[in-house]
Order: structure tokens, then sequence, then C-alpha cells
């Protein structure tokens, strides 16, 4: 009976589809991570642990920590107008528009 005294090796062309694979793999975790933080790179109106808030009159704004009231001569934004990123919808409408001392959104006269 002859002995065969070869060794099983992978053919070259597995080990090579294999590296592809993998390089497929990372390809695909680094694009699904930068959709997934896609929203992260806008610019937060404010930090972490604030709110914004609307100055009465004007179109200013300022950020107060969570849980304390908004300082004199501000106000909360209307519910569901809150700006959360710069040049959002709500941030560009807030330019242009106010809330008055009887808390009525209005439109800001021009140059005020």
């Amino acid at each position: 009976m002859p002995v065969n005294n070869r060794v099983h090796r992978p053919s070259a062309a597995r080990a090579v589809g294999a590296a592809r694979s993998v390089r497929a793999l990372v390809l695909a975790g680094v694009a699904a991570a930068a959709v997934l933080t896609g929203c992260s790179m806008e610019e937060a109106v404010c930090g972490g642990g604030e709110y914004p808030v609307l100055s009465v009159g004007g179109t200013g704004s300022a950020c107060v920590p969570n849980g304390e009231e908004p300082p004199d001569g501000y106000t909360r934004y209307p519910e569901g107008r809150v700006p959360e990123h710069v040049g959002d919808k709500w941030d560009t409408y807030w330019q242009t528009h106010t809330v008055d001392e009887n808390g009525k959104v209005v439109r800001v006269p021009e140059g005020g």
C-alpha cells in the first residue's frame, strides 16, 4: 500500500476569498457606523442636560439646565416647536418668530 506524505493545506484561492470576506465585513461595519452616527454630526442647540429657551419678544435664545426654570425675560418654546439642531426646521422658524408677553407666537418685525 503506497504511503502518502502529503499534508492537507487549504488552497491559496480559499485563503484569498476569506481575506476578501473579512475586508468586506469590516467595510460594511464602518459604513453602518457612519450612517448610524450621522445625526450626531449635527450641532445641537444645547448641550446634554440642558434645554433651549426663547427670549420673550425677541429672537434670542439660551440654554437652561434641566430642572431649572427659564430666567426672567425668557420662556420655554411651545410644545412641538422646540429646535434641536442648529439650522433645523424650528431653529430657522424662530429666527423670524417669537413669543410675546402674553404667550402668543408672533412674527418679528423686520430689523427687530
